[in-house]
């Protein structure tokens, strides 16, 4: 049975969060819009909030019913803890998702994938009272969202692999201590040519490129990577080489659990975002219509105002069933491009409406709803675009009609 009970220390954990954003990052935020970052002083606040919240989730499920690893965050309730606590920080400012310091996108795919001693080394250098992070790797120029499309190479020469691309997107991708590169050793060899690798900042060969100056999202690090004969030791392939032995996909199979893990995230954010914009527009409402008065208008405002609750709510359950699953062992790649899919709708639906009820209000720079209306769209194209997502669930509901056909039986 689908139980969404918060824990009493779940509970706890979003109270405390929540206040974190209101009392520490909504002041800040604003600025952090407009500076393309919050005060290098600031981070280092951060550290002990960043150590008490995982933002991995539990990794994506490795087949029907198995239990999440919980090497990867999948121990029950992490997942659902991480979707609970995704939301307060879309609410309080979704850039910090990203700009809090730790492992960050990169750290599922080390925990679920990685070696024993590539776990122990590279989570410890992320450790301390200094603020560090790690990357993800996977975009690049020309192939969007296709993350069978790689190009970025790699061959191997004696007891090191050699890289040759260029990444793009890349989150804290300047600033990391290490990133987690896909590569492919020959492109027609599709999914099984895929490889990933640990890169550390500072490897020869390993260049930044540009710094992205953003719509909204403004207040995370976004770069280009770029890879000419970046040289790295054999012992940095992500699982070690057995791992990919024999045509194994487990470079893409790294990519695919990444994704079921974070799109709940992403949806959920977005969910954040819709929350902050529509507390701001009943807000503006209350302070400016007289909405107990039996006006046509106003009641139409209050319908759309309803209308929104109750998407809001929609968008939230979703993600929290994705989650679940992922908590529970349970596939859950449909409902996690479900949950990606809705979430970035309502929360441009909610923060359009909230622009345009609050009319010029609404509209001026530097004004929490404009900010809200840049952020969400950010939502609706990473991780995948909504175009992507309806691809992923109609893919997946064709396969499991056509399970039920040979008399499997389905959940």
């Amino acid at each position: 049975m689908i139980d969404f009970t918060l824990t009493p220390q779940m509970k706890m954990a979003r109270d405390m969060l929540h206040a974190v954003m209101d009392k520490k990052v909504r002041p800040l935020c604003l600025q952090a819009d407009q500076d393309a970052g919050y005060p290098d002083s600031f981070y280092k606040e951060l550290m002990p909030l960043a150590q008490g919240f995982s933002l991995g989730g539990g990794g994506g499920a490795k087949k029907e019913g198995a239990a999440a690893d919980p090497m990867a965050g999948g121990m029950k309730g992490m997942s659902l803890l991480a979707v609970v606590a995704g939301e307060e920080l879309g609410w309080g400012d979704p850039s910090m998702a990203l700009v809090m310091p730790g492992p960050g996108t990169g750290g599922p795919a080390l925990a679920a994938r990685g070696t024993p001693e590539q776990k122990e080394k590279y989570f410890a250098q992320l450790k301390g009272p200094q603020p560090h992070w790690a990357a993800y790797g996977l975009t690049e120029p020309g192939t969007g969202s296709d993350a069978a499309a790689i190009r970025t190479r790699c061959r191997k020469d004696g007891d090191h692999y050699v890289i040759n691309g260029t990444k793009c997107y890349i989150s804290n991708g300047a600033r990391a201590e290490w990133t987690l590169v896909f590569a492919t050793i020959d492109p027609a060899l599709g999914h099984a040519g895929h490889r990933v690798f640990i890169v550390e900042k500072g490897t020869p060969g390993f260049k930044i490129g540009k710094l992205e100056d953003k719509l909204g999202f403004r207040a995370t690090e976004t770069a280009e990577l770029v890879f000419e004969e970046c040289r790295v030791p054999v012992d940095n392939l992500l699982g070690g080489e057995a791992a990919y032995d024999q045509g194994a996909k487990a470079g893409f199979k790294t990519a695919m659990e990444f994704f079921d893990t974070s799109r709940p995230l992403v949806g959920i954010m977005a969910v954040g975002i819709a929350r902050a914009a529509y507390e701001e527009v009943v807000q503006f409402a209350r302070d400016n219509y007289l909405l107990s008065r039996p006006i046509p208008r106003y009641q139409a405002i209050k319908d759309r105002l309803a209308e929104l609750q109750r998407k809001i709510d929609a968008a939230r359950l979703l993600c929290w069933k994705a989650a679940w699953m992922a908590d529970n062992g349970i596939r859950n790649t449909k409902e996690a491009s479900m949950a990606k899919l809705y979430g970035p709708q309502v929360g441009m639906e909610v923060t359009s409406y909230a622009v345009q009820l609050m009319g010029a209000h609404g509209t001026l720079k530097g004004s929490l709803s404009e900010k809200l209306f840049r952020d969400v769209k950010v939502f609706d194209i990473f991780e995948g675009t909504h175009q992507i997502q309806q691809m992923v669930v109609a893919r997946n509901l064709f396969e499991r009609v056509q399970l039920s056909t040979s008399g499997e039986v389905l959940n």
